[in-house]
């Protein structure tokens, strides 16, 4: 399968034809603010950004890579590759509008639904996690430190081994919470003086998205961040659902098989495409969709006690470099699942690989692939998450 060049970032965003009036105003409203913010790109141009990322990515491709990818400059995709099988029993072939698990990279939009309530008043950066939870006997924790992972507070996917869950069972959020009132596992450090990776924290904050909004995680996603974005192949997947989901595969093609911590969301379990996600970005270029003083807070660096180049703002990873430069990126892996989403904001350059056939080397690619744009070091983002 060929990798192909598509249209501008204006139509991407449309929300899709059948819209009222006042949405379809809303959506030229916000397409203007995009073209005025990003000036297009010349057909030379773009064929010059394609093969020069089509020529960085032939050894991925050649390895038998299964998956996504897009790339795009000034909002605009210069290259795009699928190819793959989705689901083995289907046999349906990964496209352009097939949702993958995308991981962690899930975080950042856990996190934009909590700046979202933050900015309708519902609850305060600094509020204490008692005033949600108050049987929860973590005192000192903030909803800040929930989101740049200063919490301190035992991470799920470990405290519960050893017989302290039936494994036949799905874990739910609300498990989560009931097991760490139940067994008040040992906190990892006092909350707010040092940073840890804990998807407990996620978890944690997708039930207060429940509790102040009186939705579904699922549910608010949806009608307040996947659907004013025109993300129409994104969705929040539990393992009671339905739908026919993507399946992942370990390197040597074996179905990878889901296990008990497949149920809790908001740490993970968000579905979705390059395209949406391409949405996504751009939508955190203006201060329309959240405003600006929230977004600079949650690019903003909380982990200080480290030196080095690699931080974390609110739910986005950070790499900070000399020169004022930085990354904005989440890389997320689950199971079979990789995900890998950076945006590079001085080039206004988008980078997303999602694949569903377990492979490492997507996260260092895409990190060595910055420096198709701009003078950036080689060992630019870490981790798989």
């Amino acid at each position: 399968m060929k990798p192909y060049i598509y249209g501008l970032c204006a139509a991407l965003l449309c929300a899709g034809c059948g819209a009222s009036a006042d949405k379809d105003k809303k959506d030229k409203d916000r397409e203007a603010v995009y073209a005025a913010h990003f000036p297009a790109l010349k057909p030379a141009e773009k064929k010059r950004y394609h093969d020069a990322v089509d020529s960085f990515l032939k050894p991925l491709i050649r390895s038998g890579f299964s998956g996504s990818i897009l790339v795009a400059k000034e909002g605009e995709p210069v290259y795009e590759y699928y190819t793959g099988i989705a689901n083995p029993i289907s046999k349906d072939s990964i496209t352009a509008e097939t949702p993958l698990q995308i991981a962690s990279t899930s975080k950042t939009l856990t996190a934009a639904a909590i700046l979202q309530l933050v900015q309708d008043g519902k609850l305060q950066l600094s509020d204490s996690l008692q005033t949600f939870f108050p049987d929860l006997p973590y005192p000192g924790i903030t909803v800040k430190t929930l989101l740049n992972h200063r919490s301190g507070l035992p991470n799920y996917m470990y405290f519960l081994e050893g017989g302290l869950w039936d494994k036949k069972q799905y874990l739910t959020n609300a498990d989560v919470l009931g097991k760490l009132v139940e067994l008040a596992p040992p906190r990892a450090f006092k909350p707010d003086t040092r940073f840890q990776y804990c998807n407990t924290n996620y978890v944690l904050l997708a039930l207060i998205v429940e509790q102040l909004s009186g939705l579904t995680y699922s549910d608010y996603m949806q009608q307040n961040v996947f659907g004013p974005l025109g993300m129409t192949n994104t969705f929040v997947y539990t393992p009671t659902d339905t739908l026919v989901h993507s399946i992942s595969f370990n390197a040597g093609g074996g179905i990878w098989a889901q296990d008990y911590t497949d149920g809790p969301y908001g740490d993970k379990n968000i579905y979705s495409t390059p395209r949406d996600l391409l949405k996504w970005d751009q939508a955190l270029y203006n201060g329309d969709f959240i405003a600006q003083a929230l977004l600079d807070s949650a690019f903003t660096p909380y982990s200080h006690e480290k030196p080095g180049q690699h931080n974390y703002g609110l739910g986005f990873r950070l790499l900070m470099l000399d020169g004022g430069k930085k990354v904005v990126y989440h890389n997320g892996r689950w199971h079979g699942f990789n995900a890998a989403f950076s945006r590079l904001p001085d080039e206004h350059v988008t980078i997303i690989i999602l694949g569903n056939r377990f492979k490492s080397s997507i996260y260092t690619l895409a990190r060595k692939m910055y420096n198709l744009f701009g003078p950036y070091e080689p060992g630019a983002a870490e981790g798989a998450e």
